[in-house]
């Protein structure tokens, strides 16, 4: 059977991504913290292609002096102060959607010459966003599956297959007026796919006031682990869902709501 050219596209860019756990690894990070610390740098590389291609009009996801270029151009010997300075600033609002994002977050990277590496030599080099947005984000979700499945302290949170997520919103049908909530929401799938469901099949009669209701708080969701709700958070931010600086879209919950 032949792999579709997409597909194996994201396989090639999540195989590469995740070949550098083993160089992380040499510095002391666990393969349940790799995804973590990754993902975090991955977010501030494509927020900052996505504002260079003007995808969210004059509105940038990340402050300007706390993004990807001052981290490209911090020299070797103050990149992990200034990193450092970068996530504790990120995370100083947890209610909003990007201090949920940055909150409590730690750089685990500990040797400078590993982390210049890691956003020189790698993420800096792939332009994740500018072309091929879907293979992109395939493969930027597909690390996320990844991670989750080795680990094995995790137990307990599987991630839906997508051709099945697909199908039970087409079953569902979300419209203009509809308020969507997953109440476990992971890391943000099905409200992707409910998003892009109503731009499918509603992008002509699309006023500005449907599209203000889907970009801040139409489309919302609960998650316990409050590692998984950052990525969700992450992937609508990325997807041109919420504000940075307005409310969270996601909650975190510390332990499960009772009935």
């Amino acid at each position: 059977m032949t792999v579709p050219k997409t597909a194996a596209e994201a396989k090639q860019l999540v195989d590469k991504l995740w070949s550098y756990c083993h160089v992380l690894r040499h510095d002391g990070v666990s393969t349940i913290d790799y995804v973590d610390q990754l993902t975090l740098l991955l977010f501030l590389k494509m927020a900052h292609e996505r504002a260079s291609r003007n995808v969210f009009g004059t509105k940038e996801i990340v402050p300007r002096g706390l993004g990807w270029q001052t981290l490209v151009d911090a020299d070797a010997e103050d990149l992990k102060a200034t990193y450092e300075n970068i996530l504790d600033k990120l995370g100083r609002k947890p209610d909003t959607a990007l201090g949920l994002i940055y909150h409590g977050a730690e750089n685990k990277i500990r040797n400078a010459a590993t982390l210049k590496r890691l956003i020189v030599d790698l993420i800096d080099k792939v332009n994740w966003s500018g072309t091929g947005v879907d293979i992109k984000g395939d493969a930027y979700e597909a690390l996320l599956e990844k991670g989750a499945e080795d680990i094995k302290s995790g137990a307990g949170q599987y991630f839906t297959p997508r051709a099945l997520i697909d199908a039970m919103v087409r079953c569902v049908r979300p419209g203009l007026d509809d308020k969507i909530v997953d109440p476990a929401c992971g890391t943000g799938g099905f409200l992707l796919a409910a998003h892009d469901y109503i731009q499918d099949h509603h992008g002509e009669e699309l006023s500005a006031d449907d599209a203000r209701h889907l970009r801040t708080g139409g489309i919302s969701g609960v998650e316990l682990v409050h590692g998984t709700a950052r990525l969700a958070q992450m992937n609508l931010l990325l997807h041109g869902i919420g504000d940075p600086g307005g409310d969270a879209l996601i909650t975190a919950c510390s332990q499960p709501v009772s009935a």
